[in-house]
């Protein structure tokens, strides 16, 4: 295990996404988690949900490396190998899946990986595939909490690219390419889940979610 990687997150927000992922996910079918990180998450949720097949994925090299040596460790069968998979590229080499999971990665990247994530989603899904996302988002051109803000000011000051996203302006990028907010969901410590469902042209009611 000497390249794994922990994340204390993990242990705080596991539990509460799977709630949310066993009730909007198929019984069945490949997720694909987009920017996997240590791996950990792919692990909790492909040992919580075995009827689902786990894809984990991340652009970094290192975090592959974690990701394989707790797939290693958890003997998953249905977890399978990282692949390099970069947002921000038109072309990811995972031509179908049934539903994606991007947790904590919107904010922690330029924006076009944010419009990288649906296109992407956006080809890969089926009609009614789920795109889930978690993390911090500002609503209605505000933050949720004071430490948002706060978090928000420390993520711009190590990259002017980076900052936590308007749910509004997530909403519009994923309905260009027939990603409708289906679902947002209150979460611990300030953080939202939005679902977003793949629909067969895009939504006229763009940015508008049951609460």
């Amino acid at each position: 295990m000497s390249d794994a990687l922990f994340s204390p997150a993990v242990a705080r927000n596991a539990a509460a996404i799977v709630e949310i992922l066993g009730r909007v996910f198929p019984p069945s079918g490949l997720v694909l988690e987009i920017a996997s990180g240590s791996g950990e998450h792919a692990v909790h949720f492909a040992r919580a949900m075995p009827a689902l097949d786990w894809q984990p994925s991340d652009p970094d090299e290192v975090a592959r490396r974690s990701i394989v040596a707790h797939t290693r460790a958890s003997g998953l069968a249905n977890l399978r190998a990282p692949l390099a998979i970069d947002a921000t590229r038109q072309l990811w080499p995972v031509a179908k899946v049934d539903a994606i999971v991007a947790i904590n990665m919107i904010h922690i990247a330029a924006w076009d990986a944010t419009t990288g994530l649906m296109a992407g989603a956006g080809a890969t899904l089926p009609v009614g595939g789920i795109l889930y996302l978690y993390g911090p988002f500002r609503e209605d051109g505000a933050h949720t909490a004071p430490s948002n803000a706060a978090f928000d000011d420390g993520l711009r000051t190590r990259n002017a690219s980076w900052g936590v996203r308007d749910v509004e302006a997530v909403a519009v990028a994923a309905d260009t390419h027939g990603l409708h907010l289906a679902e947002r969901v209150a979460m611990p410590a300030n953080n939202l889940s939005l679902i977003f469902r793949k629909l067969d042209r895009p939504s006229a009611n763009v940015g508008r979610a049951s609460r």
